[in-house]
């Protein structure tokens, strides 16, 4: 019998794959459903910070702040009279999840600056949540703003929520910082439990003949998984945080690569709007045979073996694998070519 079970921001899971952020969670039979699938812990939907800013009527106050670090980002999400959930409603959804299933049930909150997380970080820590992901999205687009301001910000208000809450938090992050391995080391002084790799930014796409600026939403495909194996399998050994890995994941040899690269956990979200919740049984299906066949007894056995703290040649995760990437294709075309 294969031992499946990982641990992830401290809570015990029953298995390698995770629900990410999703609509479909906003259902709580779909909860269950993802439960009975193999599901190893489900991320609900995330409630923005700009939510709390309208529910406090400190709008304009939080909007004139953002905008002058975060114009598009702002700009580009959805109309707050079209979210679905506001906070007294996110705070019964969570608990009517949590009394649905067994698993662990993650909160996640959307934003890019402390706000009124601090207070509703506590709010969610009372309603039952067993942590919280700081899902956040930042895109400096004002020159005058440096890269270690923005870092600062975020480790404000990473320490900010750490500080004010018992349960586990981890940080959910985008692949654009510059040294990602120190921030992650200071991300996890600040008390971060977690770190989630990596965060998809929504790019608008411009409409030519109407000259409008449009956001746009498509789901991810596997080919986006691979700056996330990378990045996991350079931190892992270097921060004692658990490493999450989302967007991309799409199938069984997707989660096995993640944990070979030193995931504690694998997420899944678009790949169950393509294929229906019942997806996450077949994946884990499929990941049983493929340990049995190779003779794993455990996952722990397989996790990190690829990382690179683990292989004899680091030079695949460093400056040697752009080299030999593109002298490699350079021989081909010669030797095509004759």
């Amino acid at each position: 019998m294969i031992d499946f079970t990982t641990q992830y921001l401290g809570l015990p899971l029953k298995g390698p794959l995770a629900v990410s952020s999703t609509p479909l969670s906003e259902s709580v039979e779909n909860i269950r459903r993802m439960e009975e699938a193999g599901a190893s812990a489900i991320v609900l939907t995330s409630l923005f910070e700009e939510q709390l800013a309208l529910e406090s009527w400190a709008l304009d106050d939080d909007l004139s702040r953002g905008t002058e670090s975060y114009a598009e980002s702002l700009g580009f999400l959805p109309e707050f009279t079209d979210y679905r959930m506001t906070h007294e409603s996110y705070l019964g959804y969570l608990r009517r999840a949590r009394s649905a299933v067994e698993i662990p049930i993650i909160a996640s909150l959307n934003g890019a600056t402390a706000g009124g997380w601090v207070r509703f970080a506590q709010e969610v820590e009372d309603a039952g949540a067993h942590a919280i992901e700081l899902n956040t999205y930042a895109l400096a687009t004002n020159p005058s703003q440096t890269s270690s301001e923005l870092e600062l910000q975020l480790l404000e208000m990473v320490d900010g929520v750490c500080r004010a809450v018992k349960i586990p938090i981890a940080v959910k992050l985008s692949q654009s910082f510059t040294s990602l391995p120190h921030l992650a080391c200071r991300l996890q002084d600040a008390g971060a439990r977690g770190l989630v790799l990596f965060n998809r930014f929504y790019q608008p796409d411009f409409d030519i003949e109407t000259l409008e600026v449009r956001p746009t939403l498509h789901f991810s495909t596997p080919s986006e998984l691979l700056p996330r194996l990378h990045w996991a399998a350079i931190l892992f050994g270097q921060v004692n945080a658990d490493i999450a890995i989302t967007g991309g994941v799409h199938s069984a040899e997707d989660v096995l690569k993640g944990v070979m690269a030193g995931a504690a956990v694998t997420m899944m979200a678009s790949a169950l709007h393509i294929h229906g919740i019942e997806h996450i049984g077949r994946v884990m299906g499929d990941v049983g045979y493929w340990l049995e066949k190779h003779d794993y007894a455990s996952l722990k056995e397989m996790r990190g073996s690829l990382s690179r703290r683990s292989v004899p040649d680091t030079s695949p995760y460093d400056r040697g694998n752009y080299i030999k990437t593109l002298s490699s294709y350079s021989l081909r075309q010669t030797v095509a070519a004759f």
